[in-house]
């Protein structure tokens, strides 16, 4: 079955399934649909504001389309989340992305 449809599925049943709507987005993202994967992302962390890798994994999804400036607002904006919940791991890897996308080129 395709990765799409049942994560589909499975949120039909159940619209706030924070781990099926995170798969969603990596689905689109990695199949290079960068507004859907956004779109989900968008989702999962106005339903689950806490979920971590939702704001570096949108980051990252939004480095890759040369959306710079988007995607250092998820970073500071995970680094928040990343802080609230005591994800200190979290927090150093989006520092780092958020470091090196500050460096002058």
């Amino acid at each position: 079955m395709d990765k799409v449809r049942g994560l589909k599925e499975i949120l039909e049943q159940d619209p706030k399934n924070a781990f099926a709507r995170y798969g969603l987005a990596m689905e689109f993202a990695g199949r290079g649909e960068t507004e859907a994967a956004l779109e989900e992302f968008r989702r999962l962390l106005e339903d689950h504001p806490d979920y971590t890798a939702g704001y570096f994994m949108a980051a990252q999804t939004l480095a890759k389309a040369r959306r710079e400036a988007e995607a250092k607002q998820q970073l500071v904006d995970g680094l928040v989340c990343a802080k609230r919940t005591g994800n200190q791991h979290a927090a150093r890897e989006m520092q780092a992305m958020l470091d090196e996308m500050e460096m002058p080129k």
